[in-house]
């Protein structure tokens, strides 16, 4: 059967993006692409804080930059910055670049590490230009101090989805997508194939379509309540699962930081989101160690500001869908599966749902092959992500609580255990099948929570340190100019994207 309508169930920030990037394909042919949503259903709404790909994704889109910014209340973040983690005191940063530059085919972390044993004492985060910019507060863009001699500067966003979702809304409306307004009562299905045929409204209307990309959220109304897809439950391995979300006034006085703060509490963590008009502020928790009102307490006490709504608590299960593909449904977002947003992924599993899609879909039909291809590909970034976001917590010498002392003893994935007991021997981190998260940002957890590296790559003794030692020292220099130099990340947001009302 010929694609030639492609129906979005849900809006939000799922919805949206896809309807925004489904929308191009109307320039090459002529496809009929809606999009369902009830203004009744809220979203979520609390994945403000994004990862450096989602710059390309805009980029793609062809939205300025400034614009969206401004557009979003958005700010600038170059990493995250973790607390409590590995002890109740400890404080690193995640950056967004690497330390330092590959030399000789050797990792910067190796040669840091020969370093550090030759009595050098200079910690390794001032080999990384994110985490200075971050300790000062500072920003600016690459294009801005362009010199060949000064490191790239790597970043994304800190943004309001619902405003994103609006500004997407706007774009997708003005190349072609159709809104329909309204509940789906039904979910038609053809009784051979399976398929989803058309979605029944509450108005009685229907709405037929090819192909259905199901962004309901948590509740998955085609790829689970029509298709029985079924769900892996992740919550042996990240037993978070509730969390309170309740944006505050900044009333300390301070700018922005362009960095996410996440700080460990007794049974979670608390984020911290930091915007032009406002922080976004959440507690993330388990509820087998808190109870709601422990966890509300929590976060109020922890917070710069005065709340300026009331407290949003969510339900979750970490996990995914045992499949994302299912017949002719493909499932983003909360739709797909759900993972805590400690390390600001959520938005990028749709951004790289939606390529998916992209990169396999046919006009003249749904096959197997695309549907085994999508659902093997993106299981395996799943899994990738979740390994990480395991890291975190199991990677502690907290005895403080309960739920620490589960974390800290609690059996993980082979593939994680491989990957920590492969960095305690030599510091080495093998990046496996295009996952997101790379070398730096494995090393920057792991040495930020205590995993020290028992010995490193075997040629990073051969280099000839007596020669390299003007180019270790060089790049030190150029990262404490430039972060001496940049403005503060307040002083730039106010230049070059001021937001209404800030």
């Amino acid at each position: 059967m010929a694609i030639e309508s492609i129906v979005i169930v849900g809006g939000g920030t799922a919805g949206w993006m896809a309807a925004a990037t489904l929308s191009r394909l109307k320039a090459g042919r002529d496809i009929e692409i809606k999009l369902v949503e009830s203004e009744q259903i809220g979203t979520v709404g609390v994945g403000e804080s994004t990862i450096p790909p989602f710059v390309n994704f805009n980029q793609l889109l062809e939205i300025d930059e400034a614009e969206l910014l401004a557009a979003t209340q958005g700010t600038f973040k170059i990493g995250i910055q973790l607390s409590n983690w590995g002890q109740v005191g400890d404080r690193y940063i995640h950056p967004f670049g690497g330390y330092g530059y590959e030399i000789d085919g050797v990792s910067f972390h190796h040669i840091w590490h020969r370093l550090h044993q030759n009595g050098d004492r200079r910690p390794i985060q001032v080999f990384n230009l994110e985490t200075m910019a971050a300790y000062f507060g500072k920003f600016a863009r690459t294009e801005d101090y362009a010199r060949e001699d000064l490191p790239p500067i790597n970043y994304a966003y800190h943004i309001d989805a619902g405003r994103y979702a609006a500004l997407l809304r706007r774009y997708a409306e003005a190349r072609g997508v159709v809104r329909h307004e309204g509940k789906v009562a039904d979910v038609m299905l053809d009784g051979e194939s399976g398929f989803v045929t058309a979605l029944k409204l509450e108005d009685g209307s229907e709405i037929s379509g090819d192909l259905f990309v199901d962004c309901s959220g948590f509740r998955g109304l085609l790829i689970e309540q029509a298709l029985g897809t079924g769900y892996e439950d992740w919550r042996h391995w990240l037993p978070c699962d509730r969390a309170v979300a309740l944006p505050c006034n900044r009333d300390d006085g301070s700018g922005p930081p362009p960095f996410t703060k996440a700080t460990a509490h007794s049974a979670g963590w608390q984020w911290q989101v930091p915007l032009q008009h406002r922080n976004g502020n959440g507690h993330v928790y388990c509820s087998e160690f808190m109870a709601d009102d422990e966890a509300h307490g929590i976060l109020v006490a922890n917070m710069v500001g005065k709340p300026t709504a009331d407290p949003n608590f969510l339900r979750f299960v970490s996990g995914r869908r045992k499949k994302f593909w299912n017949r002719n449904v493909v499932a983003l977002g909360l739709a797909a599966g759900f993972m805590e947003p400690l390390e600001s992924t959520s938005i990028h599993l749709i951004q790289t749902g939606i390529s998916r899609l992209v990169a396999v879909l046919s006009f003249d039909g749904v096959s197997q092959v695309q549907e085994d291809a999508y659902n093997r590909l993106t299981g395996v970034e799943y899994a990738r992500v979740r390994d990480f976001l395991i890291l975190h917590y199991h990677a502690t010498e907290r005895d403080d609580s309960e739920f620490w002392n589960h974390c800290r003893t609690m059996a993980v994935p082979d593939t994680l255990t491989e990957k920590i007991a492969l960095f305690r021997k030599n510091g080495q981190v093998f990046r496996e099948e295009d996952e997101l998260f790379n070398e730096t940002s494995w090393a920057a957890v792991m040495m930020g929570q205590r995993i020290a590296m028992g010995g490193r790559n075997v040629m990073a003794d051969a280099l000839p340190m007596d020669r390299l030692s003007s180019e270790i020292d060089g790049i030190e220099k150029s990262i404490r100019y430039l972060a001496g130099v940049m403005p503060a990340h307040g002083d730039y947001l106010k230049s070059y994207c001021p937001a209404p009302g800030a």
